[in-house]
């Protein structure tokens, strides 16, 4: 028996041709409900598909991360990349620089190059100031994706994140083991969801403590200069212990108690966050939270590839569990 034509299938599914042929071929663009539509066509009318290539073992998928300048991102890029490699997927990796191309504007490009799925670290969707509404129209073009750190109930796709409440819970609890009482958190814009969450973790350690909270929290930018300020802040507060969001805040925050000609760990101890990889050779060694790259990575891309063959069952939050990996930024306060 001859195989139906595609014409036949285009006739019997109420599509074009070409949507069809996508369809075969495994390429984006065509939105679920029409993607099953033409599969159940082919089925029904005995289309072999059993030489054709399968959405799994081939294709490009869009990779969109924030900037390079932080080691974090380009770290957790290398590891997506390679367990995208054990999937027989080619990854394109796309970044947002300032001045640069936006987010919105990579998605065009991605979706124009007929990528397989897509995967967001920390991108637009962690802002909760954002419009959302993107993320609609791209499920509505028929590309899949997933979405690391900053999850929001408006987005229906997989979210991965690191568990940033723990993180604040084992900052806070290893400093007060230590004898610390006056503890700062110095982290991003407060817009930015993994930054509410650490907000929220950290002041709620620190009342269960009878320590405080949100009145030793200081916001300024993910950036070594925004690390110094707010360690500036939170050191004229008399805070001996300083919790950063980011290890290159925690950066800053060395040089901001340096510059007053005081010492860490010995006067004030630093904790940063995401174990970057430079920062086990910084001076002092930087304690941190690690965040789980590995995990979070395998973890993505395992729902990109079950949303890409059609399995949306799991468009929820997983979270990953941080850790935390002391070195020599953090010791027992000195006497005053």
């Amino acid at each position: 028996m001859d195989q139906p034509r595609l014409l036949d299938i285009a006739h019997h599914a109420g599509v074009s041709e070409a949507t069809v042929s996508r369809v075969l071929n495994g390429k984006a663009g065509v939105s679920a409900a029409t993607r099953e539509t033409v599969l159940a066509a082919l089925d029904e009318l005995g289309y072999e598909r059993s030489g054709r290539p399968q959405r799994s073992r081939a294709g490009l998928v869009g990779l969109i991360i924030p900037e390079l300048s932080n080691p974090i991102f380009p770290a957790m890029a290398q590891v997506i990349e390679q367990v995208l490699a054990r999937h027989a997927y080619i990854p394109v990796l796309c970044t947002q620089t300032p001045g640069g191309a936006t987010e919105d504007e990579l998605v065009d490009v991605l979706v124009e190059r007929d990528v397989t799925g897509i995967v967001f670290v920390s991108g637009v969707h962690a802002d909760m100031s954002a419009d959302h509404t993107r993320y609609a129209r791209l499920t509505a073009s028929g590309v899949p994706f997933v979405l690391i750190d900053g999850y929001s109930e408006r987005i229906s796709a997989p979210f991965v994140s690191v568990d940033d409440g723990a993180a604040m819970r084992m900052s806070v609890e290893h400093l007060v083991e230590l004898g610390h009482e006056r503890i700062g958190l110095a982290l991003g814009p407060h817009r930015f969801v993994p930054v509410v969450r650490k907000v929220a973790g950290f002041t709620e350690v620190m009342e269960a403590r009878g320590l405080g909270g949100a009145d030793r929290v200081q916001h300024s930018l993910f950036t070594l200069e925004g690390g110094r300020a707010a360690a500036d802040a939170l050191l004229d507060d008399g805070c001996t212990a300083i919790v950063c969001g980011s290890d290159i805040m925690a950066l800053g925050a060395i040089r901001a108690v340096r510059a007053r000609g005081l010492d860490v760990p010995r006067d004030v101890s630093v904790v940063g966050f995401d174990d970057s990889p430079m920062t086990a050779f910084t001076d002092p060694p930087l304690t941190t939270i690690r965040k789980p790259v590995e995990a979070m990575s395998t973890a993505a891309v395992d729902a990109l590839v079950d949303e890409i063959r059609g399995n949306t069952a799991h468009r929820t939050e997983f979270l990953v569990q941080p850790e935390l990996v002391l070195r020599g930024s953090t010791g027992r306060p000195s006497p005053r």
